[in-house]
């Protein structure tokens, strides 16, 4: 938390719209930007804000969606699209309850910085006179934004919309961001005077700053670097949001002390935690919930997802790491291994065309080339233990539930459906019969 604000701080952020130009029956904030939903993005902006309060504002048709990946944050419902203002009408009764500094923020705004937010709540809150402050940005072309329209003391008198606005207006290039905040007190009787006469029969919030004026408060502006204020009415517009996602986790591993080899090709995870001196090869692709220990080696084409490496680990090319995988110090899994649910010990290794699943693998102990652990009956699942230093033959097959206590060989080509005791050999295959002369007669 790096909470700076004076006053108590409510965040109500706006999530009501379906996004009809995604074509997609997932709500438009639900969709994901590096492994986490937009809005998740912006919970965890407000959370890092310090807020006292925080509602989403919902539609009835998202509301359910919204509601498990808000939890334990309120919805209010906004029962019908009728304007920004109209939306965070939704919330009189949160607002009517909060004390301070009203935010206002966007479901599918990824990109803002608490830093930057709270900068803005501070102006704000310093200045005694102000009742309202717009966030603003000044894109090198403002075509499709609202301009904000403000006296020689820098205060907003107006924002024009695009479609409304004169030649002398649209060559503003102070544009609204769509983030605002207020004054508690007086929000609400603020609203309540904004009306819906114009084309589209809406309540808009930028309606906003003449009434506050009229109460004898001035409507302030803050500025907000371009690069957060982007958010995602289409597909193609969440591309590119992710693409300035992952060009900020990208930089802040390498200025963490990982090396990525070809960056443009290492797609990572907002919650992607990566170690110093860690070597990260092109074209990998990290899931939720990874971590890697200092001095790892992922090589190329390798993915994970809910693993955890400790010190020294080399994975991959071609390797898989999936959920439950934790791999400890100097551990080695090598070209088409696969890791799910399963623990390798100290030293370890799977060095190639193995399937390690619901398995404990003690420290120093090797599995052999097309080692699998049938883990699954059809039914249920079940553990495969093996101990330190176990020594298991190519091609081999271990039927769980199985314990190969420490020290245990087994010979290549075995299928194992017994427990193997301590630094016994297990050889469970065909005997071998050799016909002299076979091949020849067959030919011939």
């Amino acid at each position: 938390m790096i909470s700076i604000h004076t006053h108590p701080l409510t965040i109500i952020i706006l999530a009501a719209g379906q996004g009809s130009r995604m074509r997609s029956d997932i709500p438009k904030v639900l969709h994901k930007v590096a492994g986490k939903s937009m809005i998740g993005h912006v919970l965890k902006t407000a959370e890092d804000m310090g807020a006292q309060d925080i509602y989403v504002v919902a539609s009835p048709d998202n509301k359910d969606a919204l509601e498990k990946e808000v939890s334990p944050y309120q919805t209010v419902i906004q029962h019908k699209p009728m304007g920004t203002a109209h939306a965070v009408m939704a919330a009189r009764e949160q607002i009517e309850k909060a004390k301070g500094t009203v935010l206002i923020l966007y479901g599918d705004g990824p990109l803002f910085k608490a830093d930057t937010l709270l900068d803005f709540i501070k102006s704000f809150e310093q200045n005694e006179k102000a009742g309202l402050a717009f966030l603003g940005m000044r894109p090198e072309d403002p075509t499709g934004y609202g301009r904000m329209k403000t006296d020689s003391d820098g205060c907003v008198m107006s924002i024009v919309e695009e479609k409304d606005a004169s030649a002398e207006e649209k060559a503003i290039n102070l544009c609204w961001t769509g983030v605002m905040c207020a004054d508690s007190k007086h929000l609400n009787g603020w609203l309540s005077q904004i009306n819906n006469d114009n084309a589209q029969g809406e309540y808009y919030l930028p309606d906003l700053p003449p009434i506050a004026q009229k109460s004898g408060y001035t409507t302030i502006s803050g500025l907000c670097p371009i690069e957060q204020t982007l958010g995602a009415n289409t597909r193609a517009q969440i591309a590119i949001l992710e693409k300035k996602m992952q060009e900020q986790l990208r930089k802040k591993a390498m200025d963490n002390g990982a090396t990525l080899i070809d960056p443009d090709t290492v797609y990572l995870c907002e919650d992607t935690q990566i170690g110093r001196d860690v070597i990260i090869e092109p074209n990998v692709f990290f899931g939720p919930g990874v971590i890697v220990g200092d001095g790892c080696h992922i090589k190329a084409f390798s993915h994970l997802e809910g693993a955890t490496l400790h010190t020294g680990v080399v994975i991959g090319p071609f390797a898989r790491l999936r959920p439950g995988a934790v791999l400890e110090d100097n551990v080695k899994i090598g070209n088409f291994v696969e890791v799910k649910n399963a623990r390798m010990g100290k030293g370890a290794k799977a060095n190639h065309l193995s399937y390690v699943g619901d398995a404990e693998v003690g420290t120093g102990s090797n599995l052999g080339a097309g080692t699998i652990t049938c883990n699954y009956d059809g039914t249920n699942k079940f553990k495969t233990t093996i101990g330190d230093n176990v020594f298991v033959g190519s091609n081999s097959t271990l039927i769980a539930p199985i314990t190969l206590e420490d020290g245990a060989y087994i010979g290549a080509g075995s299928t194992i459906s017994k427990d193997v005791p301590s630094d016994a050999l297990a050889v469970a295959r065909s005997r071998a019969i050799i016909k002299d002369g076979w091949s020849k007669r067959k030919k011939a």
